[in-house]
């Protein structure tokens, strides 16, 4: 995977820009397809709404393929073979990694957008109605709260496993473990993120908390605490999964083999690591 430009000089880890951010037309059915990953949680994001506000009809999906070699993301059926190719197709000259979600226009021939904080939204404001899970009555607060997610935890993450120098790992990490700790005060008296309200929020948060044990304590390093060791997220993590729109998008099988046999540079010996043995049933 190409990270060498994601690195900067004092270690640390800096996602590339989306560089496809058009909003997403009116829904038409046949029109929009979105390619995707179980094993990518911004990804898994747009597949979780999707399910939700039940837009199955108006968005086709393609699932590809977890194991991504040095061309990207393989498309199992071969049509392209490579979701590079439909990037290159939009824009020749394109450098950057080829990453999912992206939606396909197959009308205008060209990726839409690749810019998954706003994909999920565009669903949840001009596709979908019910759930409401952008709220404008809490769309400052939720606003808030993604972007607190985001730095302190969804890409914080990322953060602590890539960083190439001691400091910028640990003052990831620290990101982690205080937003984890917060969170577990916040809901060990909530249902959800705001109150019994299911919004937007939930939704990100949880796709990072269905990898942490799996994935981020060990291969990433977040090793100070597991999802685990918090009773409530633990609980919360496991009622969000009961719902089948968290539940059916959820592989661990994908997540694992993705993480662990793609990313050589830090797990070199490719081992799929056994376990750990979870119970994500109430």
């Amino acid at each position: 995977m190409k990270l060498a430009h994601e690195i900067a000089d004092d270690g640390r880890f800096v996602r590339q820009p989306n560089r496809f951010t058009d909003p997403l037309g009116p829904p038409e059915p046949g029109r929009y397809r979105l390619y995707a990953s179980y094993a990518c949680p911004w990804a898994q994001r747009v597949l979780i709404v999707r399910a939700l506000l039940r837009l199955e009809d108006v968005l086709d999906v393609v699932i590809v393929d977890p194991i991504r070699d040095e061309k990207g993301w393989r498309v199992p059926g071969g049509d392209p073979e490579y979701l590079s190719e439909l990037y290159h197709a939009t824009d020749p000259g394109y450098q950057g990694r080829y990453t999912v979600p992206c939606v396909w226009d197959t009308r205008e021939g060209r990726i839409v957008t690749n810019d998954f904080p706003r994909i999920t939204l565009d669903l949840e404001t001009t596709w979908g109605s019910s759930p409401d899970l952008y709220p404008e009555r809490l769309r400052p607060d939720i606003d808030i709260m993604n972007d607190r997610l985001y730095h302190g935890l969804n890409n914080a993450v990322y953060e602590a496993g890539f960083a190439r120098g001691q400091q910028a790992y640990e003052e990831a990490v620290a990101r982690v473990f205080s937003t984890l700790d917060s969170l577990e005060v916040r809901l060990s008296r909530s249902e959800f993120l705001f109150g019994s309200t299911l919004t937007e929020s939930d939704v990100r948060l949880y796709t990072t908390l269905a990898r942490f044990d799996t994935v981020y304590y060990s291969h990433f390093k977040c090793s100070v605490r597991r999802l685990t060791d918090y009773p409530a997220l633990w609980a919360y993590a496991r009622r969000l999964y009961a719902v089948p729109a968290f539940r059916d998008t959820t592989d661990f099988d994908h997540i694992k083999r993705h993480y662990y046999l793609t990313q050589t540079n830090l797990n070199p010996s490719r081992i799929v690591p056994v376990g750990p043995d979870l119970d994500w049933t109430l």
